[in-house]
């Protein structure tokens, strides 16, 4: 709750600043007002924790209630909050509970459509580190509340041996990916290995070494169904690369355990959700 805190505190003295010219000049310091915060398109609700410290870091005299919950999908007119409490206080805290809210009811919304279009598969579809920097940890949430799961939240929580790792071992024998997976495995005898394959070969060399995860980086649909048959359940294998709602079942068809989706974090759009005044 704390994180909250700061990244709503920090939004607010971005937008607010010495005061909020506007408000100060228009509205009487003893105007209440009340007002609902609605959902003007279909989407799935997160975020509603930053917009509630908003308002409440702008005045203790807001009364808040929620009518939803994270996670929940709801309808074009769906009312997720109403507040209550001195119209300076609310509309000095609007935008920045919007910019969260529709930010993370965004994420949660795309991802909850990918979630959807492998439904049956068996397939999950995972996160990347493709995300808002400072906002990670917020927008891995939201992927969660539609549905997704969190791939590593850093570099500090999974061994992921890349492409250019294995370029910087070219020439070592057996074969460098042999001999990254065997160093990770004695430095890090904790955390689990997954190994970024771009080739077959690659594939055969990850189940070889005794990779725990297996990334099928850019492959053809043919290509991923040979790898996952190659692999026979000796790691969990995941699709990543060029993933869109368009193939995204394709993909999840070949047999692959994980499907991850850089576009969950970095491409969402935001949704359509806004704050009017109703009386007083």
């Amino acid at each position: 709750m704390e994180e909250i805190r700061r990244a709503v505190r920090a939004a607010l003295e971005e937008d607010v600043g010495p005061g909020d010219v506007t408000s100060l000049a228009v509205v009487p310091p003893a105007i209440r007002a009340r007002a609902v915060v609605r959902a003007r398109e279909s989407l799935v609700v997160a975020g509603l924790a930053f917009a509630r410290e908003a308002f409440r870091q702008q005045s203790r005299l807001v009364r808040i209630e929620c009518r939803v919950r994270d996670g929940q999908k709801v309808p074009a007119g769906t009312v997720l909050l109403e507040v209550y409490g001195p119209a300076r206080a609310l509309l000095r805290a609007e935008r920045v509970a919007l910019n969260f809210l529709q930010r993370l009811s965004g994420i949660a919304t795309l991802t909850a459509r990918f979630v959807e279009a492998v439904r049956g598969t068996g397939a999950r579809i995972l996160d990347t580190r493709k995300t808002t920097p400072g906002w990670r940890r917020f927008e891995k949430y939201a992927v969660v509340c539609g549905g997704g799961h969190n791939h590593r939240f850093g570099l500090h929580d999974m061994v992921l041996i890349k492409d250019n790792h294995l370029q910087a071992l070219a020439g070592a024998r057996p074969n460098p990916i042999a001999v990254a997976v065997a160093r990770a495995r004695r430095r890090w005898p904790g955390l689990e290995i997954e190994v970024e394959a771009d080739t077959l070969e690659q594939v055969d060399q990850a189940v070889a070494a005794g990779a725990d995860r297996i990334l099928l980086d850019n492959m053809s649909l043919t290509e991923l169904r040979r790898a996952v048959r190659r692999v026979a359940g000796r790691a969990r294998t995941e699709a990543s690369g060029g993933i869109h709602l368009g193939n995204v079942r394709a993909v999840a068809e070949t047999g692959v355990d994980d499907i991850s989706v850089g576009a969950l974090t970095h491409s969402a759009p935001a949704v359509d959700i806004g704050l009017d005044f109703v009386g007083r």
